[in-house]
């Protein structure tokens, strides 16, 4: 009896230790094809963070590159501004110093309310004169200069509103 429970006793731990066995392969199995799915799961978020870097990163520089373009629109365009301004102040200068030294005088017409019985012509012009026409009068250099002035502000002005245009124009689709 003792023979045949060694005997069992034997059959029993071989059972156990096969089992055991066959326990800790199927567990280094399972642990092996779930490191292995991990594994594939975490290449594939990895590629996918990847792409969405390097997606963001097009866009990015696609808007850097929008950005310089437009800085270099808006440098050239305040150039051009500035050289207009530049030149119509230059121009008003001019036109300022010559009134000054008498070069040149503005004058303005007259309106001919006499009646003259030649319907407003006259018969003949006057000396110095070469044209036939309404009567002008020469202005004081003091006002012609203020009238320079008010069309220098003029010119700022409008040259400012067409540099306001360009812009807008530029950023609207």
């Amino acid at each position: 009896m003792k023979l045949d429970a060694v005997k069992w006793g034997g059959a029993l731990l071989m059972m156990l230790s096969l089992m055991a066995g066959s326990a800790w392969a199927a567990w280094e199995w399972q642990a092996n094809a779930y490191g292995q799915q991990l594994a594939e799961k975490n290449a594939t978020h990895q590629t996918a963070l990847t792409n969405l870097a390097n997606a963001n990163s097009a866009l990015i520089l696609a808007e850097q590159n929008k950005r310089f373009a437009l800085e270099q629109w808006l440098a050239a365009s305040e150039q051009s501004h500035y050289r207009a301004l530049t030149d119509a102040k230059t121009n008003q200068d001019r036109l300022r110093d010559r009134i000054a030294t008498a070069d040149l005088q503005l004058s303005v017409l007259l309106e001919s309310t006499a009646p003259t019985g030649s319907d407003g012509v006259q018969a003949s012009t006057g000396p110095g004169r070469v044209v036939h026409g309404t009567e002008r009068a020469q202005l004081d250099r003091a006002h012609a200069q203020r009238i320079i002035g008010i069309t220098s502000d003029g010119d700022q002005g409008l040259i400012a509103l067409r540099a306001c245009q360009d812009y807008v124009m530029a950023i609207s689709p």
